[in-house]
């Protein structure tokens, strides 16, 4: 039982999470929050997250895209589910019985509730699967690095918007963040700007529209696109460990003894990528 400050009256929690274990001085903030399918409360609480995690000595570099939900630098993809995109069905069949009741009428709430929870649904599986796939991701390397992307300015392009948002890039980037604070690992985002385009055997830079999928160099390096701007994220990741966009273990090293030891561990692999990468 608690209650608040704006008179709402006495509330009992129902629920399987017991929280009698935690101090009530830890106990920062409680929300009520309506959502499509009922009322939900909300505890912030003041507690240590992190987990003691074996290092595993492995860097990875994540290109996001719309194909594949994510491309690492050591070629493996992610499908991308494309909830949304799966559902539009049933939604376009909810948003007509919403628009075929008489407005005012309980039929149309009914209906109204109905579409709410399909988009909630939507919504929900979506986050699962950013967390789902970002745990997995940090638990398997010590250093990630992903693209710093502005997803407001990248949904301005209408054409593509719908599959942009249905990715769920910025929940995915969050949760790697989360989890990397939880398990001590690095993450880092570095600018985007000729990942794509930027040759990651030679460097050269080989210019290619989106509908381009596939990396040809003058050097004989041919390579996915994506896979080959994850490459590129993972070098420029390990150039600036220690810097802005940064999560070190530590709060009290420095950024430069971070960089050092994890370039010296890391370096390696990623020469290793290149040799291993098909050439023509």
């Amino acid at each position: 039982m608690f209650t608040d400050k704006n008179n709402i009256g006495r509330l009992k929690l129902v629920g399987t999470w017991d929280l009698a274990f935690y101090p009530i001085e830890s106990i920062k903030r409680v929300r009520l929050i309506r959502r499509a399918d009922g009322y939900y409360c909300q505890f912030c609480i003041d507690i240590e997250v992190k987990v003691d995690a074996q290092p595993t000595g492995k860097a990875i570099g994540l290109d996001v895209g719309l194909k594949e939900f994510y491309t690492d630098s050591n070629g493996t993809t992610e499908p991308n589910p494309r909830f949304y995109r799966q559902n539009e069905k049933r939604l376009r069949f909810c948003q007509r019985r919403v628009s075929r009741k008489k407005k005012g009428s309980s039929n149309r709430k009914k209906a109204i509730n109905r579409l709410g929870r399909r988009h909630l649904k939507i919504s929900r599986q979506r986050k699962e699967h950013a967390k789902k796939v970002a745990r997995c991701v940090i638990q398997s390397n010590d250093l990630v690095a992903y693209e710093d992307l502005r997803i407001k300015n990248l949904v301005k392009n209408h054409c593509l918007a719908k599959s942009i948002n249905d990715a769920g890039w910025y929940q995915f980037r969050k949760w790697l963040e989360y989890f990397g604070r939880k398990f001590g690992r690095i993450t880092i985002a570095v600018n985007p700007a000729y990942t794509t385009q930027q040759c990651s055997h030679c460097g050269t830079i080989v210019k290619k529209s989106l509908s381009t999928r596939t990396h040809v160099c003058r050097c004989g390096c041919v390579l996915d696109r994506d896979w080959n701007a994850a490459i590129n994220i993972l070098k420029s990741a390990l150039s600036t460990v220690g810097h802005t966009g940064t999560w070190v273990t530590d709060p009290n090293a420095s950024g430069d003894l971070t960089a050092t030891e994890v370039g010296a561990i890391l370096s390696q692999q990623v020469d290793s990528m290149n040799e291993e990468s098909p050439h023509l």
